[in-house]
């Protein structure tokens, strides 16, 4: 039944299509196309362009609502690099796209439901009987349903809303009184708990699952930007890395460059820094259990799970961190 609510909810998603194509090697570019989204862990994000200038490297930066279509994107070649979600190396290899590569994750924190105001989650089966608004085969969702199934609680013991498109969308609904919880991302989950029409049902983290993990996101490249633009890409990580490591030496920072990047106001900003942890959490072993997990869950129809440690460039982030 779980398999069965699981591959439902993705075709929804669209996520079961294979797309892949070709993406031709190129030669020596000083120019980097980015696909990235305004979300408080890449606030790195948007600091890098002046120092990358500096260096003789024209970072364009495309926006993106949600990392499936950032991978699309990279996939077709539109893109050198992309933030995505953890999953999505996986994926792309089970689809057969084996142009690209991960390079480092980006951060982590707790992550909890947001139920209705006044609704009290103790203990995961307490869902059971709720309508949880899920975004089917986004980052977090992926986190969601690894945690049910290590907690032994059917997929079917709630009622999943599919939602698609913005953050906000999930709030609406929440605020709206359609759904009992929702399974989002931040600004949206710490926006409901601050507006006073939600709250975090805290017994219920969802980041702790073996398979998937607490990873938020991760950078994905073209193969072929890894390979004609390395120089390129290599100057990219180490200007991310660095501003990477001022703003998680300092919380106020790190709330500016949220406000920054998100347009959000400062106590919002500033909430949301101080559970973020920004760093590559992420790892190829992570990944691998991952895709093994998923694929005997019907989630991913390969298991790709041995070709992971092909598909992962370390030494850009390991050179990057001085390693």
């Amino acid at each position: 039944m779980f398999r069965r609510q699981v591959l439902k909810s993705l075709a929804a998603a669209g996520l079961l299509a294979a797309t892949a194509f070709a993406f031709p090697a190129t030669a020596q570019n000083a120019k980097l196309t980015v696909g990235y989204q305004k979300v408080a862990h890449l606030a790195p994000m948007i600091l890098v362009a002046d120092e990358l200038k500096k260096q003789g490297v024209d970072l364009e930066l495309v926006e993106f609502v949600r990392y499936a279509d950032a991978r699309t994107a990279l996939l077709s070649g539109s893109l050198d690099v992309a933030s995505v979600g953890a999953a999505d190396l996986a994926i792309a290899l089970a689809n057969g796209s084996t142009g690209v590569v991960g390079i480092m994750g980006v951060g982590a924190s707790p992550k909890y439901p947001v139920v209705k105001k006044g609704m009290t989650l103790n203990s995961w089966e307490d869902i059971k009987g709720k309508k949880i608004a899920i975004a089917p085969g986004s980052a977090v969702w992926f986190q969601f349903a690894a945690t049910l199934i290590e907690n032994k609680i059917p997929y079917n013991s709630f009622t999943a809303v599919n939602i698609q498109g913005a953050g906000s969308n999930f709030t609406q609904a929440l605020q709206r009184g359609e759904v009992d919880a929702i399974i989002t991302w931040e600004p949206f989950e710490s926006t409901a708990v601050m507006q006073g029409f939600g709250e975090f049902a805290k017994n219920l983290d969802y980041s702790k699952s073996q398979s998937v993990g607490a990873e938020l996101g991760m950078l994905m490249a073209t193969r072929a930007a890894t390979t004609g633009k390395r120089d390129a890409v290599q100057k990219f990580v180490n200007a991310y890395v660095k501003k990477m490591k001022e703003l998680s030496a300092s919380k106020a920072e790190f709330a500016q460059a949220i406000a920054k990047l998100t347009g959000l106001d400062a106590a919002l900003a500033a909430r949301i820094a101080d559970v973020i942890t920004l760093g590559p959490v992420v790892t190829p072993e992570q990944i691998r259990r991952q895709a093994k997990a998923f694929n005997e869950l019907g989630v991913i129809q390969k298991d790709v799970s041995g070709e992971i440690e092909k598909y992962w460039d370390g030494d850009l982030v390991k050179t990057a961190m001085g390693g």
